[in-house]
């Protein structure tokens, strides 16, 4: 399985793109919604999904999750955990914010 791409990066591929030719009409939609949502640089975003990815139960795919939703509180950590099938305590929940917080 390829390893997810969070959204800044989908944003600058696309615009990337839209520079070069005009999109189709899905690759324009997906620009939109890229530019409307990503609230992290690219730069920045990776960053936090190497921060991230050094947590314990956290891999690529809900790193990315959480870079590209930034969660501000605990119950929305715990529904992108739910997933996971991963026991969350409480320590786990304040660090996954305590990350977040450094990056907004």
């Amino acid at each position: 399985m390829p390893d997810p791409v969070p959204l800044a990066r989908v944003k600058d591929l696309l615009t990337q793109e839209a520079a070069l030719r005009t999109l189709p009409r899905e690759a324009a939609l997906a620009l939109q919604h890229a530019e409307l949502f990503v609230r992290l640089p690219a730069a920045e975003t990776e960053k936090l999904i190497a921060e991230l990815r050094t947590l314990p139960n956290v891999d690529a795919g809900l790193a990315v999750k959480l870079a590209d939703t930034l969660p501000e509180y605990p119950d929305e950590i715990r529904l992108l955990f739910s997933k996971e099938r991963v026991p969350l305590e409480e320590a786990q929940v304040t660090r996954v914010l305590e990350i977040l917080a450094q990056f907004r």
